[in-house]
């Protein structure tokens, strides 16, 4: 393997595949062989990576999980061009060109008893990550994770063995590998999925919110990524209950290491706006200064 590090914390890595599976909804789960970047990534962290070597364009994706003993990566994507079309054919054994670890992740430590976890669609892999490092570092924090989709979720959902208070009736739908870990999640889609709310996520978190003693509201912070929309939705939430709120943001970009800024995004600081690029000031902000509370 040939790799080379550059900016002292992005490192430039000959990955190779040894798992790519197909999942509903043309979405790949994808792991990579990347020991340097699953050494150092976070929850939060991406890489940016050569779909084919005849792209240039490179592709931002999140890392959903990362095992710096064995040093695989694991990240999951949607096809919706080009790019990730020619990824999608990839095969076992072949060797993807990545930057990484990228980005400043989510806190990493000091976490309230009872995080919430929020997901949609491609934003769900930071979720997982940041879940299962909360399990190894805070055993006595009790995270839940909840996840949205319009289209099949990148995994077979199952009736969850985790009882959660306050989620509706019938609301059972969980994913697999968070159960087997001890941490609940639930899932939110409009599409009428069996064992999911009907609704959107932050309408799930308002009824698990609300549900809550009013001294418990105190030991709950948020934290969250997906579509922009989605982000400013869950910022309101957090403001509305008073509780801190960190977002990723997902924005396309073309170098991701800070050169093109061509992934800024206005941030209250505090000597007023800025732009900040989201590659390497971000991706993961302030929910309060990236959406001010209305």
């Amino acid at each position: 393997m040939n790799y080379s590090k550059t900016r002292n914390t992005i490192f430039s890595e000959q990955a190779r595949v040894f798992e790519h599976n197909a999942q509903a909804g043309n979405q790949y789960v994808m792991r990579l062989r990347a020991p340097l970047t699953a050494s150092h990534a976070k929850p939060g962290s991406f890489i940016h990576m050569q779909c084919n070597p005849e792209l240039l364009m490179r592709r931002p994706m999140s890392i959903m999980r990362a095992d710096k003993n064995t040093g695989w990566i694991e990240i999951l994507y949607k096809v919706h061009g080009d790019g990730t079309m020619r990824l999608a054919k990839r095969k076992v054994n072949d060797i993807v060109d990545i930057l990484g670890p990228i980005g400043v992740p989510f806190k990493l430590g000091g976490y309230r008893k009872f995080p919430l976890l929020i997901g949609g669609g491609v934003g769900i892999p930071p979720m997982i990550f940041l879940a299962e490092h909360i399990l190894k570092t805070a055993p006595a924090v009790h995270p839940l994770v909840i996840m949205g989709s319009e289209i099949p979720f990148p995994f077979k959902a199952r009736p969850s063995k985790i009882m959660v208070s306050g989620m509706p009736e019938g609301v059972i739908a969980a994913m697999p590998l968070l159960d087997d870990w001890g941490i609940p999640s639930r899932l939110a889609s409009l599409q009428g999925f069996a064992g999911c709310f009907e609704g959107y996520v932050t309408g799930l978190a308002r009824q698990w919110l609300d549900s809550l003693k009013p001294d418990l509201n105190n030991e709950v912070e948020i934290f969250t990524c997906g579509p922009t929309a989605m982000l400013e939705a869950v910022s309101q939430l957090a403001h509305e209950y008073t509780l801190p709120c960190q977002v990723s943001m997902e924005e396309y970009m073309a170098c991701a290491v800070g050169g093109c800024a061509g992934c800024t995004v206005r941030v209250e600081t505090d000597d007023g706006p800025a732009m900040k690029r989201v590659c390497v000031d971000g991706p993961v902000f302030d929910a309060a200064s990236v959406f001010p509370p209305r």
